[in-house]
C-alpha cells in the first residue's frame, strides 16, 4: 500500500473540504445559485487554488455526485445484508434512507435541464460507473418486487427506477419542512406512502 506524502495528504484534505462545501451548498442553494467564488471563500482558499483541483463548476458538482453515489452504494450494501426482507422492503428502506439524507442536506440538488452539467457528468466515468452499478442493483429489486406482485407489473422497470431516483430531489420534502408544522419522520412517512402506496383511495 502506497503511503501518501505530506503534500499529498494536504491536497487530499483540501479536496475533501471543497467537496464537502459543494455538497452543502448544492443541497441548500442548488447548482444555479452556487458560485465558484462562494465555494473558494467558504473553504478559505483562493479561487485559483480551487481550480487546481476542479476545472469548473460542473466538475465540482460531479465530484459531489460521485461522493453521494458512494453513500448510496454503501446504503444498498447495508440493505442487502439484512435478512428476511422482500425486494419491496429493500426498495422502501432505501428510499427512506434517500429521503432522510435529503432532509439532512446530504444530497446535492442539481437541475435536470442543464446541457453543460449533463455533458460533464456523462463524460465522467467515475460517475457513470457508479450510476450503472446503482441502477443495476435497484433494477434487480424492482424486477423481483414486480414478480412477487408487490409492484405494478404494468410499469416498465425503468419508469419505477427513475421514480425512485426522483425522490432524491423531491421538492415536497422542502415544502413540508419549510412549514415548520411536521417532524422529519412524518414528512418521510408521507412521501413514502405517496410513492409506494399511491394517492388513490382504496376500497
Amino acid at each position: 500500500m502506497t503511503r501518501l506524502t505530506f503534500r499529498a495528504k494536504v491536497l487530499q484534505a483540501r479536496e475533501d473540504a471543497i467537496v464537502a462545501t459543494v455538497k452543502r451548498l448544492l443541497a441548500t442553494k442548488g447548482f444555479d445559485l452556487m458560485t465558484v467564488d462562494e465555494v473558494a471563500a467558504d473553504v478559505g482558499i483562493a479561487k485559483a487554488s480551487l481550480y487546481k483541483h476542479f476545472a469548473s463548476k460542473e466538475a465540482l458538482a460531479a465530484a459531489a455526485m460521485k461522493q453521494t453515489m458512494d453513500m448510496a452504494l454503501e446504503a444498498v450494501a447495508a440493505e442487502r445484508a439484512r435478512d428476511g426482507l422482500t425486494a419491496f422492503d429493500h426498495l422502501k428502506n432505501l428510499t427512506r434512507w434517500t429521503l432522510q439524507a435529503q432532509l439532512a442536506g446530504e444530497v446535492p440538488s442539481l437541475p435536470s435541464q442543464n446541457s453543460s452539467l449533463r455533458a460533464t457528468l456523462l463524460a465522467d466515468h467515475g460517475y457513470t460507473d457508479r450510476l450503472i452499478r446503482l441502477s443495476d442493483l435497484l433494477g434487480e429489486w424492482i424486477l423481483d418486487a414486480q414478480e412477487a406482485g408487490h409492484l405494478d407489473r404494468r410499469l416498465p422497470p425503468v419508469a419505477v427506477l427513475y421514480t425512485l431516483f426522483a425522490r432524491a430531489c423531491d421538492p415536497v420534502l422542502g415544502f413540508l419542512k419549510a412549514s415548520d408544522q411536521y417532524s422529519d419522520d412524518q414528512i418521510v412517512d408521507w412521501v413514502l406512502a405517496s410513492c409506494f402506496d399511491g394517492l388513490a383511495a382504496r376500497t
